[in-house]
């Protein structure tokens, strides 16, 4: 049995592990093996093992309508709500199981409160959880797995279980009885069979040529001994005292061979038979329970009429209520309609007398109020003040003007000096 081998936890999946210093903040980085990664595996499966030697079956599964978890079920993600959920009902089961009180959790429990709960109870057995919580969340995965297991060892150790060798049954060697009426047999039967056992355990070909020589020669000696036969010489007391010595060493047991077909027929018979004996036996039974649920059903149609004769009064007064009912529910509905539109109506009115109360509010404080004054003269100082900084950009606008003027205007005075061309310097060319 799986569940025969060693306790393994999680300490021990480090065993023969190399560790080393991680060049970050102290962690410690653990190089594992090849087949490291497939060690959950063989601990989900001594899980199973340990978890049927806890008869959860009987007390867990069917109790609370669920499905027997497979042999990786743990192991691999296929579900992580459901497995979540299967593992900590697993846990609280074990812990029960184990001597200690806890309550079973619920689906809309919080998960970090129930792992720490769970936790807290592995710590209190003395088993060590040096990983965080977190890893517990997904319901799967070999801490899920160290866990079950953990939890499975305390509750096989608070029931007592202890493992023990296992016992093999020792088989008696049964003595052959050899039957007196069925002891001989007759030469040729025995001959077809030493024929067929040579057959079965021949392997290589056999010549033709061989074989009729083999023949020839047989039938040769034959015919040579029956023509010594006729003049015998043996005595007849020995001989009668050599079938005496020889009797017994002839007598052949025959093994009932279950592939005879004379040995179906007969057990077909025997079937046969028993099955009618069963089917008479059976036949009055069932007659017997049919003749009573019959008898039953009457009653029960009879008891059906005279209810229905009784109460006949009642039902047409409930179907006037139901009628009635009806028809007040039609009214109801016509009714709840006209009121859900003049609440509508309602609704506008009073929407179109807020503003009207809002513009006549507005209109009344404008009347009384000099805040409208205020806002206009407000309005011409910042009109005055507009009209203030635009003259004075239009001044210094025309006054860039006059100056790009006076400067242009210097300038062509100044091009044309330069085009005038002096006469002496025209005389000399």
């Amino acid at each position: 049995m799986a569940a025969a081998a060693a306790v393994v936890t999680l300490s021990g999946l480090e065993d023969g592990v190399s560790r080393s210093r991680g060049e970050g903040a102290g962690e410690v980085v653990v190089e594992r093996g090849p087949g490291a990664a497939y060690h959950m595996f063989v601990v989900m499966e001594d899980l199973v093992e340990k978890l049927k030697l806890l008869r959860y079956e009987e007390e867990l599964l069917r109790k609370n309508n669920l499905k027997p978890p497979s042999r990786h079920y743990f192991a691999l993600p296929t579900n992580p709500g459901e497995q979540f959920y299967m593992f900590c009902t697993l846990a609280a089961w074990l812990i029960n199981k184990a001597g200690r009180p806890f309550e079973q959790p619920q689906e809309y429990d919080d998960p970090n409160a129930t792992i720490s709960n769970i936790l807290s109870e592995l710590r209190s057995f003395g088993r060590t959880a040096d990983f965080p919580p977190s890893k517990l969340k997904s319901g799967c995965g070999e801490h899920v797995c160290y866990v079950l297991d953990c939890l499975a060892e305390e509750a096989l150790k608070y029931i007592g279980f202890t493992w023990k060798r296992p016992t093999y049954p020792v088989e008696e060697l049964e003595e052959e009885t050899i039957p007196e009426d069925d002891a001989e047999l007759m030469l040729n039967k025995v001959d077809e069979e030493f024929v067929e056992e040579e057959t079965d355990n021949e392997e290589n070909f056999i010549d033709l040529n061989v074989l009729k020589a083999q023949t020839y020669h047989l039938d040769m000696n034959e015919s040579a001994k029956q023509e010594d036969i006729l003049e015998s010489t043996t005595d007849a007391a020995e001989w009668s005292l050599e079938v005496e010595r020889v009797l017994p060493q002839l007598k052949v047991t025959i093994r009932t061979d279950n592939k005879d077909w004379r040995i179906h027929v007969d057990q077909m018979h025997q079937h046969r038979s028993g099955i009618e004996s069963a089917l008479k036996d059976t036949k009055g039974f069932l007659d017997k329970l049919h003749n009573e649920i019959g008898r039953t059903l009457e009653k029960i149609g009879s008891r059906e009429k005279y209810i229905n004769n009784q109460l006949e009064h009642l039902v047409q007064e409930y179907r006037a209520a139901q009628a009635q009912l009806s028809e007040a529910r039609e009214r109801y509905q016509q009714g709840n309609g006209g009121v859900t539109e003049r609440t509508r109506l309602l609704s506008e009115v009073t929407e179109e007398l807020e503003k009207v109360k809002q513009e006549m509010e507005e209109k009344g404080s404008s009347m009384t109020d000099g805040a409208p004054l205020v806002k206009i003269k407000q309005s011409l100082t910042k009109l005055k003040q507009e009209t203030v900084q635009m003259d004075i950009r239009i001044g210094v606008v025309e006054h860039t003007l006059l100056q790009s003027k006076l400067k242009e205007k210097s300038n062509m005075t100044r091009d044309m000096h330069a085009t005038v061309i002096p006469e002496s310097a025209m005389g000399a060319y």
